[in-house]
């Protein structure tokens, strides 16, 4: 499973969304989410994050293994996302 973890806190670029084959993608007020349930690990939106924020578990930061959970969590009460849209910040 892939997370979104805090380098996405804040900005919010949206260039993952577009290539995600599954739409497992949720958007909340200050950053996106993986649905752990509904991701398949194809890896297209790691490489199209230009803050690189996206991570298999595996490979996630030990300060970031919290979002895990949050994005476990958060997704559930977020609406799917599968169009580009303009960035909260430009970093």
């Amino acid at each position: 499973m892939h997370v979104v973890a805090e380098p996405c806190s804040g900005c919010k670029y949206t260039d993952c969304v577009v290539v995600c084959p599954v739409e497992c993608f949720y958007e909340g007020e200050q950053m996106l989410y993986i649905h752990p349930e509904e991701c398949i690990d194809c890896e297209a939106c790691v490489p199209e994050c230009p803050v690189e924020a996206i991570f298999h578990e595996d490979n996630l930061p030990e300060e970031w293994k919290h979002y895990i959970e949050i994005n476990a969590e958060e997704s559930e009460k977020c609406e799917v996302i599968t169009e580009k849209q303009e960035p909260l910040a430009d970093n």
